[in-house]
Order: C-alpha cells, then sequence, then structure tokens
C-alpha cells in the first residue's frame, strides 16, 4: 500500500493533544494496516524516526434521530487509529506544532 493511503488523517482529539509535547501522535489509518506499513508510513511521509506504534480498532456506536416520520437509527464507521511514539532524536511533526 502507498503511504498516503495508510495513513487516512490525524485524530485531534483532547487526549491526542496531551500527547503532542511528548512527540507521541495520533492518526486514523486504514484498517488493513499491519504496525511495521503504519511506522513505514509516517516514516515516508513526515520524515521522521518512529520509536514504537500501538494500534486500537474503535468500534462504531448506534445513533438515533427522532424526526416527524419516525424514528431512525443508524450507526457511525468503525475505525482504526495508530498511536505513534517518535524517539528523543527525531524532530516533531510540523503539523501537528502549530496546534500545542
Amino acid at each position: 500500500m502507498e503511504a498516503n493511503k495508510i495513513i487516512i488523517r490525524p485524530l485531534l482529539t483532547e487526549k491526542s493533544y496531551s500527547g503532542i509535547a511528548n512527540k507521541v501522535y495520533t492518526f486514523v489509518v486504514a484498517k488493513n494496516a499491519g504496525k511495521i506499513e503504519i511506522k513505514k508510513a509516517v516514516e515516508q511521509l513526515f520524515d521522521v524516526k518512529v520509536k514504537k506504534v500501538n494500534t486500537v480498532i474503535v468500534k462504531g456506536y448506534k445513533k438515533v434521530q427522532n424526526t416527524k416520520a419516525g424514528r431512525t437509527v443508524g450507526k457511525t464507521s468503525d475505525y482504526k487509529k495508530a498511536i505513534v511514539t517518535l524517539t528523543a532524536e527525531s524532530k516533531t511533526i510540523a503539523f501537528f506544532d502549530s496546534l500545542s
């Protein structure tokens, strides 16, 4: 897989903001990507050295909406999240520098 198809987008939450100072970044990644592929993709896209990668599949949740026509039930999509830790001597990712 190509690097830009593995890393879909950064995941910006309160918890992920707290890790930016320690060079810990969170991304939404392709569901079929492994840890080694994610590591190579981050190193290639951002020109950094990755220390470790943790992954978790986040389950979607049910959403209920009451309308005039009745009750509509839906579900959000499942996605895979990667928490990437960079080495101490590695430079930071420029995109996240403006957020902290």
